[in-house]
């Protein structure tokens, strides 16, 4: 169903890419962690008392009593939703909307091979440089719970987390892709692709700095990703987590039918 040439030569246009967000993601994640101690967690908690709207907005909220709960407040609230979400913003517009305004995609048109193959190609790319990203945050969490705190159990916890995760950035993933399909110029591939996830993520962080604006919440898909429930196992958070991966098969979906159907001008 994918090209092997073509998936290998775009995985390695990702490469540079994703080694920068790789790094990025290691020094916070990193960082954060190391965090995690008596001394550090006091001063957190001062610069919450001091400032509860900034810090509630960015998801991090003092009070955890485990890694696992440490983690969740101050890393999966921006950090880790921030970062992978910037790389499905620029990676999904050079997929299909670059080609097509450069005027390159006739170059891959004029290969024996069909839209759709091409297409699903290049979604396979877009979602393997998510999980990469996602599935690297994992390991290193883990590792680095097991060097720094070798008491605390959240293997199969943090895991459930990190799907849920995945399931969200998916989302987004999507999101992105179907507007490069859509749009034949970069410009709007980037205005609408870039520019839902970005609102959404805006009205979430406004949904989070206080009880005046909790309502917004309900405006954005943010709030499908249960960090909290997912690593105590609730079911609604199952529900949601099972939303946002379903939501994103149907959008890649049309993203796909989209491009097959497009007129490419060539």
């Amino acid at each position: 169903m994918i090209n092997g040439t073509l998936y290998r030569r775009e995985m390695r246009g990702s490469v540079r890419l994703i080694v920068i967000f790789l790094a990025i993601m290691t020094m916070y994640v990193a960082i954060i962690m190391n965090m995690y101690q008596p001394k550090m967690m006091d001063m957190l908690k001062g610069f919450s008392s001091m400032m509860p709207q900034i810090m509630a907005a960015v998801g991090m909220i003092a009070g955890a009593n485990t890694l696992l709960g440490f983690m969740i407040s101050y890393l999966y609230g921006f950090i880790l939703l921030a970062f992978p979400m910037i790389f499905c913003m620029i990676r999904a517009n050079g997929l299909v909307a670059k080609y097509v305004e450069k005027g390159s995609m006739v170059t891959l048109m004029c290969a024996p091979v069909k839209r759709r193959v091409i297409a699903v190609t290049q979604m396979a790319v877009m979602i393997s440089g998510i999980v990469i990203l996602i599935g690297y945050a994992t390991v290193l969490e883990l590792v680095i719970a097991k060097i720094k705190f070798p008491k605390e159990e959240m293997g199969r916890n943090l895991i459930r987390v990190n799907f849920a995760l995945i399931c969200l950035q998916l989302l987004i993933g999507s999101i992105c892709f179907f507007a490069s399909c859509v749009c034949s110029e970069t410009k709007y591939s980037i205005g609408v692709g870039a520019g839902i996830p970005f609102l959404m993520f805006i009205l979430q962080m406004l949904a989070s700095s206080g009880d005046k604006a909790k309502n917004i919440k309900y405006l954005t898909f943010f709030t499908l990703f249960d960090a909290k429930g997912m690593a105590s196992g609730d079911g609604s958070a199952w529900v949601c987590t099972l939303i946002m991966l379903v939501s994103s098969v149907v959008i890649f979906g049309g993203a796909i039918m989209t491009f097959c159907r497009k007129d490419l001008h060539i």
